[in-house]
Order: structure tokens, then sequence, then C-alpha cells
């Protein structure tokens, strides 16, 4: 699987403490450079510098041949984009609303910050209230509806699982 991401789902993943869910979901993780040298950037938060400086084996570093387009958007959403056009990634890792719709008017799926973490409530990995609890903690910003919204869904996800028949396709 090639995911690429931009800057706010690792930052948030990481200063919510769950970045190392990435691997898990995932396997690896492309970081444009221009993402790179914003989550070093002397403004960004010690951890996500420390991260980010001293990057996992799951994660690498590929500046993308050609980012002269998407001038709208600002450096990091635009090599995100783009790299993930160049090396057909399954998809971008992106929360801002922009660099979102042109991605997917690009023909690049997108996942978020909260999909990410749905994604790891589903496979059992995490708890996702208490991820989402540890995210609020973060600058993100999301409305409270839209945190609901998907702890709802993970409730019926689980409900369906725990009502589900034990052996199906057995008679009684």
């Amino acid at each position: 699987m090639i995911i690429v991401a931009d800057t706010g789902p690792v930052n948030y993943l990481i200063l919510s403490g769950q970045v190392n869910l990435l691997p898990d979901l995932f396997g690896s993780l492309l970081i444009p450079a221009a993402v790179h040298q914003e989550l070093l950037h002397p403004f960004a938060p010690g951890g996500v510098r420390a991260w980010a400086g001293n990057l996992p084996a799951w994660a690498s570093v590929q500046a993308p041949k050609d980012a002269s387009r998407f001038a709208n958007l600002g450096p990091g959403e635009r090599e995100a984009i783009s790299l993930a056009l160049e090396v057909k990634a399954d998809f971008v890792l992106m929360d801002e609303t922009l660099g979102r719709r042109v991605a997917v008017q690009n023909g690049v799926a997108v996942k978020g910050t909260l999909g990410v973490l749905e994604e790891a409530a589903g496979r059992g990995l995490i708890d996702l209230r208490t991820a989402t609890n540890a995210l609020k903690k973060t600058a993100i910003f999301l409305a409270d509806e839209i945190i609901e919204g998907a702890i709802e869904r993970d409730r019926l996800r689980r409900q369906q699982i725990r009502e589900q028949p034990k052996n199906p396709g057995l008679e009684p």
C-alpha cells in the first residue's frame, strides 16, 4: 500500500500519541519534502520536530518530480497531491478542506486524521473514544459533531459484530 502524508495528520497523530498506528494500518508512509520541512519547522511542537528529525524506518521522505501544479494550495498540500499522483498512491492523508477537494478532483483518494483513528478502531487496535479524547487535546479543528459521528459509527459497527451469529450457516 502506498500512502502519502500531508503535515496535519502526521502532526496530530504524533501529538495524540497515535502515530505508530500508521505502520500497523498501512505499512509505510511517504512524506513529501515540503511536509518534512513543515514538521521540522522551529514553530512546530517539540515532539513533532523530534519525530521528524529521527524518522522511523517505516517513514521516508520523497520529493515529487513536479510540484508546480495546484498553485492555490500550500507547499505541503501541493507536494502531497503531486507525489500521490506520481507514485499512484492508494490515498493521501490530509485534513485541510481545500487540499482534500483538489485531491479528490484529481483522482486521489483522501483519508484524514479521524479516518485513520476510525480504521484503527475498526481493526481493534484502539478504543476510538479514548483516541479522540487525546486528539481533542491537540490543536486540531474538528467539530464535536464530526467526532461524535465517528464514535457512533464505531459503536454501531461493534454492535453489529456482537449481534452476528456465532456459527453462520449452521442449523441449530
